[in-house]
């Protein structure tokens, strides 16, 4: 009987799926972005990038696509793509702005690839401007996420 279990247990381990990890990231717009945050109570990672913006399609393509980067802002942020001239109307920092004006007004940004950390009440944390690679990326996020309990709750 023992022996039969052993091995009833070594073929459902052989046959047992390995962690799965995510090969894309799931973006959100900002604004299903910012009501998930409340939900879930977890930090929100923007990435703004411009059409034209050559560095940011290439992070598309090296960095956002990597398996560990994906399964970690899947699993622990809310991802967030915004486009750097959209003319939509977002809440940024408590003010109704066009996500524009958020880049250069509210965040003070100037230049893409650029990242905004938002606390799920609303309130950015910090910006970041640079092209990243994935062990840069996978460093920035591990770094964010040791002071995440203090800044979830701003």
């Amino acid at each position: 009987m023992r022996i039969v279990l052993l091995l009833l247990l070594a073929v459902c381990c052989a046959f047992a799926a390995p962690l799965k990890k995510d090969k894309e990231v799931h973006w959100l717009s900002y604004t299903e972005g910012l009501k998930k945050a409340v939900k879930e109570s977890k930090l929100v990672f923007v990435s703004i990038y411009a059409d034209w913006c050559i560095p940011c399609h290439i992070m598309d393509k090296n960095v956002y696509s990597d398996p560990d980067v994906a399964t970690l802002l899947n699993s622990r942020f809310i991802p967030v793509k915004l486009n750097a001239e959209s003319q939509d109307t977002i809440m940024c920092d408590g003010q109704a702005k066009i996500a524009e004006r958020c880049y250069f007004d509210v965040w003070n940004l100037s230049a893409v690839p650029s990242y905004v950390l938002v606390a799920p009440k609303g309130m950015s944390i910090l910006t970041l401007t640079q092209s990243l690679d994935v062990d840069d990326m996978m460093v920035l996020l591990n770094q964010i996420l040791i002071k995440e309990k203090e800044w979830i709750a701003r």
